[in-house]
């Protein structure tokens, strides 16, 4: 069996991408930071569908603790299933913050940048000793990065550094076979930003080709794609997963 870690794999599309990828045969170590319940809920969901899944906690805005992480990624690859090594990283965990660029502190900047692009960073460096070769990276960034929106300037300048980010990795990891994609989600019914209300909903809606918001299971089946051997001659890139927003 091959074994992944989700990062933020509690709830939302992080979760949607546990149970799509522990569908295709993949073990999950999925993470969270504050929800040790969702956490459960979510191992408890793959377990009933067949799977196996083991829930760890980590805070990726904190660099400093992910040598320790690694070691429980390792020990728990260990003790559940007889393994050493890593086969997949999806760097999902992230927060939204709407505040316009003139109100934006130097906090809740560092803080945005810390989770969504120094955190993914670090951490694949401090996993990367456990990938076996051949394994597969996938990275969560934003439609906000193609299409600018008052309010989100911290968030998606990040998501578009991680876009970046992930062809520098599937450059350097290349020698080992290593892929890594990312994936842009559009606007997705989640608990991100404090959800969506029935207005904003509508408008985004209209916005999209398709007519409707995304849902979490329209990202996690892209995701569990990438991840997987379907994905196996896609690498360096970028995939919207957004319905045809704003074309």
């Amino acid at each position: 069996m091959k074994i992944i870690v989700i990062t933020g794999g509690s709830r939302g599309i992080g979760a949607s991408a546990a149970l799509q990828c522990a569908a295709r045969g993949f073990g999950v170590i999925l993470t969270y930071k504050d929800n040790p319940d969702a956490a459960a809920a979510t191992v408890r969901a793959v377990e009933a569908a067949g799977g196996q899944a083991v829930a760890l906690r980590l805070d990726v805005g904190d660099a400093a603790s992910f040598r320790a992480f690694r070691e429980a990624v390792l020990q728990a690859l260990q003790s559940v299933w007889g393994q050493t090594r890593l086969h997949g990283l999806v760097n999902n965990a992230g927060y939204g913050l709407y505040n316009l660029m003139e109100s934006v502190t130097e906090e809740q900047f560092d803080g945005l940048m810390k989770v969504h692009l120094k955190g993914p960073f670090f951490l694949t460096q401090a996993l990367l000793p456990l990938f076996a070769e051949g394994a597969s990276i996938v990275n969560l960034t934003s439609a906000t990065t193609r299409v600018a929106t008052a309010g989100v300037a911290p968030y998606a300048a990040f998501k578009g550094g991680l876009e970046v980010l992930t062809r520098y990795m599937a450059k350097e990891f290349g020698a080992r076979r290593i892929r890594v994609n990312a994936v842009s989600p559009g606007a997705i019914r989640t608990e991100l930003g404090g959800g969506l209300t029935p207005e904003f909903e509508t408008m985004l809606a209209a916005q999209t080709a398709l007519g409707r918001v995304g849902e979490a299971d329209d990202v996690g089946r892209v995701i569990a794609t990438l991840i997987s051997d379907d994905g196996g001659w896609i690498n360096a890139q970028t995939i919207e997963v957004a319905g045809g927003y704003n074309v």
